[in-house]
């Protein structure tokens, strides 16, 4: 173990960032049901589905509204949801020609 201490250092921040990452799921419950059904529909849609929708103004949910509210209060809780869909968003919109 001596000879490796880039190993516990490395071990240390894996171990690290995995419990900050429970530590932020379970810090916003509801953030995490809503940021996962978002991750869900641009995984799922077409991309003939996802230009149709572009233009469409949908209703929101209670719980959607409500997590908006939260979102434009609590900029950690903010931080968190982008963290999770941005990518997934970004990566959806990339594939289907929506951005360059």
């Amino acid at each position: 173990m001596a000879r490796h201490p880039w190993l516990v250092l490395i071990v240390s921040m894996v171990v690290g960032v995995v419990l900050a990452g429970i530590g932020s799921a379970q810090q916003f419950p509801m953030l995490d049901e809503v940021a996962n059904k978002v991750v869900q529909k641009y995984q799922t849609s077409s991309c003939e589905q996802l230009w149709m929708e572009k233009g469409q103004k949908k209703p929101q949910s209670p719980m959607e509204e409500k997590l908006v509210q939260l979102l434009h209060s609590d900029p950690a809780m903010r931080q968190e949801f982008f963290n999770r869909v941005s990518m997934p968003i970004a990566m959806k919109m990339f594939e289907c020609g929506m951005i360059p």
